[in-house]
């Protein structure tokens, strides 16, 4: 899915934690429905962690949560509990974009796709995903 890459400004709901990812127009979020994913409703996309920068003093509203191989670092805002994003388990070199959580403006379609997280060895192989952490280079 090739679209412009512009820069997304985002955050938690108390706006306490403010973040800006350079991340194209259009994505491709991923629906998991592992035991966190599915019991927060969290629906994201994945960017390199070099396209994402937290602003501010963010960081002090931040706590994190992780389970089972505590390969994903699950963050969320101290004050509201809005997990806007998170580093996955699927990409620890990545960072997982809760797509809700971008400001309106400029997202201008979002394709969700199913991640069988219940399954995560299996899903993981087939969905493709780890490929969404790293830098593409565009031959324009």
């Amino acid at each position: 899915m090739d679209s412009e890459t512009v820069v997304h400004n985002g955050g938690c709901h108390c706006r306490k934690v403010r973040w800006r990812v350079q991340a194209p127009t259009s994505v491709v979020a991923w629906d998991c429905n592992c035991s966190d994913c599915f019991m927060r409703a969290n629906t994201h996309f994945i960017v390199p962690a070099e396209r994402f920068e937290l602003l501010g003093d963010s960081e002090q509203f931040l706590t994190t949560y992780t389970f089972g191989t505590h390969t994903a670092k699950h963050t969320f805002c101290k004050v509201c509990g809005i997990t806007s994003f998170y580093y996955p388990r699927s990409n620890p070199d990545g960072v997982a974009i809760t797509f809700r959580c971008v400001d309106p403006g400029t997202l201008t379609h979002v394709e969700i796709k199913n991640f069988d997280g219940i399954n995560w060895e299996s899903s993981h192989a087939k969905a493709g995903i780890a490929s969404l952490s790293k830098v593409q280079n565009s031959a324009n």
